[in-house]
């Protein structure tokens, strides 16, 4: 089994981490077998499982059902959830929703901000529960960026995400996550900070890549953004052949390239 100290390993010999998103048994299953590291049981299920026009609406109900079905199929991966929209708005509910999805099996818990949640991830962290703190377009907060906008590209708000990302991971954030920022700030970002940074849509010298299931085989009907690429076109073996070519190409640095990320 994969675990933080896994992806710490790797992060130290410089080869890249394959994340993805799974929902239910089957996509976890096909994930593990073919070498994913990272299974991340996302709030975008509220889009592209539940048809929302968000990811708000997902309750964390939603999450530990999801997370039950994942645990199911999983083999091999590191298992993270994400904390829903508001449920984790103070220190305690933190506590209280992330040991509900630990509870279901997730190994560690993923949560969307800035330095606001040093306190949050130092009070999980000493109780035994891992994080990872997702920064750059973080989709909880959609409304307040004004869209799915790309992040961190004037000198002062790309500075601020490299400082924040520093308390979080003094803080004891286990990963960063960081979405949809220009590929020098995530180059930056990966060497300024010890603990593995995983990217989508934040160019390919971060230790590693995630992608959404559905976006990963071209199965999602809404806008596609630039950072997103199917692999089930151009390949054989169906979708294990495509989540295996998407393994290779984040291993061998092909993906993604300047054509999918952000300048």
């Amino acid at each position: 089994m994969h675990t933080i100290a896994t992806l710490n390993s790797m992060k130290a010999r410089g080869e890249k981490i394959a994340s993805v998103t799974a929902y239910d048994y089957c996509s976890a299953f096909a994930a593990s077998e073919v070498g994913i590291e990272l299974i991340l049981v996302g709030d975008s299920l509220g889009m592209v499982i539940h048809g929302h026009d968000s990811s708000l609406p997902v309750t964390i109900h939603d999450m530990a059902y999801h997370m039950r079905c994942v645990k199911r199929g999983n083999n091999k991966a590191l298992l993270m959830a994400d904390l829903p929209f508001m449920s984790y708005y103070c220190e305690s509910k933190s506590l209280e929703n992330a040991a509900v999805l630990m509870r279901e099996g997730a190994q560690m818990v993923k949560l969307e901000g800035g330095a606001w949640l040093a306190e949050s991830t130092r009070l999980l962290t000493e109780r035994g529960i891992p994080v990872c703190a997702h920064m750059g377009l973080t989709p909880q907060s959609v409304n307040h960026l004004g869209g799915y906008r790309v992040q961190g590209r004037d000198p002062e708000k790309r500075q601020a995400i490299i400082d924040e990302a520093l308390v979080l991971q003094d803080a004891g954030a286990c990963i960063i996550l960081i979405e949809c920022v220009p590929e020098a700030l995530g180059e930056e970002l990966t060497r300024a900070l010890d603990v593995p940074v995983i990217g989508i849509g934040a160019g390919s010298a971060t230790d590693g890549q995630i992608l959404v299931w559905h976006d990963l085989l071209g199965l999602y009907p809404g806008k596609k953004a630039k950072f997103v690429k199917n692999f089930l076109e151009g390949t054989t073996g169906g979708i294990q052949g495509a989540l295996a070519e998407y393994v290779r190409q984040v291993k061998s640095g092909e993906f993604p390239d300047a054509k999918h990320s952000y300048a």
